[in-house]
C-alpha cells in the first residue's frame, strides 16, 4: 500500500498553543471616550497603575481618596484600542474665574503627574498628536473650556511621555532626587560624605545625651493616623511662625491624607506611610520629627515632613529622620529617594539630581481659546515672582491674609 506524503504527528510532538499576539499599536485604531464611574475601570486602571512609567499620583486609590473627600465628580478620559484599554487620564472639573478647567485630581499635593499609559503606548508623531488633541477637544468640550495637566516630566523612568511635546510651559518648580546605590556608604559618597557622616554622628550623640531616640514607622492604622494628626499640629505652628497660610488646614485635605493611610495595602508599595523620630526618656516619648513616604517599585517619595521646634533643634531631628529613612529604603531595595516638588536648601543638600517639569494647557472651547494667552503666561509670572524675594514675600503675605 503506497504511503502518502502526509506527516503524522503524535500528541507528544504537538506544540502547546500560544496565546494570540496583541495587534501592533496603531493610533488610527485609538478611540477616546469619557467615563464618569471609576469602578467601571478599576481592574484595567490597577494594571496600568502598576507599570513603572506611570506616576503613583494617578493610582486608583489616590484618585478615589481625593474625589471622595473633596466631593468632586470624576471626569476620566479612556483610550481603547481593539477592546484593550491603553490610556487612562483621571480628571475633574474645576472652576477658575468662571472658566471650566479639566485638571488632574490631587492638586498641589501631586509631585508628578503622568496619566496612565500601557507599556506599548508609543511616542506619537506630530500628526498623530494633533489627532489626539482634536479627539480630546471633542469629548471634553462639553465639560471644560481648558485641559490642564501640570507637573509632567517629559522623560521619567526611562520612558518618554507620549504627550510631552504638548507642554506649553516649564513648571515654576522642580523635583529633587537622590539615587540609592548598593549600600548607605556608596549612596552618601555621592554627596559630601565627610560632612554628611560627621553631621550624622553629632545628631546621634546629641539625642543620645538626652535619653536616646527611635526611628519609628508604626504598623497599626491607629498609630499612623495619630502621627498624621500630630504632623498637622507641628506644621500649623511652623506656618504660623513664618506668617504663611496652612495648606493642610482645610478639613477636606486632612480627610484626604487620612484616607490615603486607610487605603494603603500590605507589601513594599505603600500609598502613604508615616515615619517619625521618637525621643525615649527625657521627653516621655515625644515626637521630634515626622515625615510621610509613598513607594512604588524602586521609587520612594517624601510627600511632606515637619519638626517640633521645641525639641532639640540643635540636633536637627528632621535631617536625621531623612538619613534614617534613606538607610531603610536602601535596605529594602529601593533605587531612588525623591524629595518631591519645591526648591529648598535641605533638598539640594541631599540630592544629586533634579527633574524639570512641564505643564500642558490646551484650549477646548472658544472661551478657552480667548482665555488661553493669559493662563499660559501664569507659570512664567509665578517663576519670576519666586525669583524676586520682595515680590515673593508680598505674595505669601497676601495668601495668608486671604486664607484667614
Amino acid at each position: 500500500m503506497p504511503i502518502s506524503n502526509a506527516q503524522y504527528v503524535t500528541s507528544a510532538d504537538k506544540a502547546a498553543p500560544t496565546p494570540a499576539a496583541e495587534p501592533l499599536f496603531a493610533f488610527a485604531d485609538l478611540r477616546l471616550d469619557v467615563v464618569d464611574d471609576p469602578s467601571e475601570l478599576e481592574a484595567e486602571w490597577r494594571l496600568l497603575a502598576a507599570l513603572p512609567r506611570n506616576s503613583l499620583h494617578q493610582d486608583f486609590d489616590w484618585c478615589m481618596a481625593w474625589w471622595s473627600t473633596h466631593r468632586r465628580a470624576p471626569l476620566i478620559v479612556r483610550g481603547r484600542m481593539h477592546d484593550r484599554t491603553v490610556l487612562i487620564l483621571p480628571l475633574e472639573q474645576a472652576i477658575q474665574l468662571t472658566l471650566r478647567i479639566a485638571t488632574v485630581p490631587g492638586g498641589r499635593f501631586n509631585n508628578l503627574n503622568s496619566g496612565l499609559f500601557s507599556a506599548d503606548f508609543p511616542d506619537p508623531s506630530p500628526e498623530e498628536l494633533r489627532l489626539i488633541v482634536e479627539s480630546l477637544s471633542k469629548i471634553l468640550s462639553r465639560s471644560a473650556d481648558l485641559l490642564l495637566v501640570d507637573t509632567l516630566a517629559r522623560t521619567w523612568g526611562g520612558f518618554t511621555h507620549p504627550f510631552g511635546r504638548l507642554a506649553t510651559a516649564e513648571h515654576p518648580t522642580r523635583t529633587f532626587q537622590l539615587p540609592l546605590l548598593r549600600d548607605t556608604e556608596q549612596t552618601i559618597r555621592q554627596l559630601n560624605a565627610k560632612t554628611r557622616n560627621r553631621r550624622y554622628r553629632i545628631q546621634c550623640r546629641r539625642l543620645n545625651a538626652v535619653g536616646g531616640f527611635d526611628h519609628i514607622c508604626p504598623g497599626s492604622a491607629d498609630e499612623q493616623h495619630a502621627l498624621l494628626d500630630l504632623f498637622f499640629q507641628q506644621k500649623a505652628q511652623r506656618f504660623a511662625a513664618f506668617g504663611l497660610p496652612d495648606v493642610f488646614q482645610p478639613a477636606s485635605v486632612r480627610a484626604f491624607l487620612h484616607a490615603l493611610i486607610d487605603r494603603s495595602r500590605d507589601g513594599p508599595d505603600r500609598i502613604l506611610t508615616m515615619h517619625a523620630i521618637r525621643l525615649r526618656e527625657e521627653k516621655d516619648g515625644r515626637i521630634a520629627a515626622i515625615a510621610a513616604l509613598s513607594r512604588k517599585g524602586g521609587h520612594v517619595l517624601c510627600q511632606f515632613s515637619s519638626i517640633d521646634e521645641g525639641l532639640h533643634p540643635e540636633a536637627s531631628p528632621g535631617d536625621l529622620l531623612f538619613r534614617l529613612m534613606i538607610e531603610q529604603a536602601i535596605e529594602e531595595g529601593a533605587t531612588v529617594f525623591d524629595f518631591g516638588l519645591g526648591d529648598q536648601p535641605y533638598k539640594r543638600s541631599w540630592c544629586t539630581q533634579e527633574t524639570v517639569l512641564h505643564d500642558i494647557l490646551l484650549p477646548l472651547t472658544r472661551r478657552g481659546r480667548l482665555a488661553y494667552p493669559v493662563l499660559a503666561a501664569l507659570p512664567r509670572v509665578k517663576a519670576a515672582v519666586k525669583k524676586n524675594a520682595v515680590l515673593y514675600s508680598l505674595m505669601q503675605k497676601l495668601r495668608t491674609a486671604v486664607s484667614r
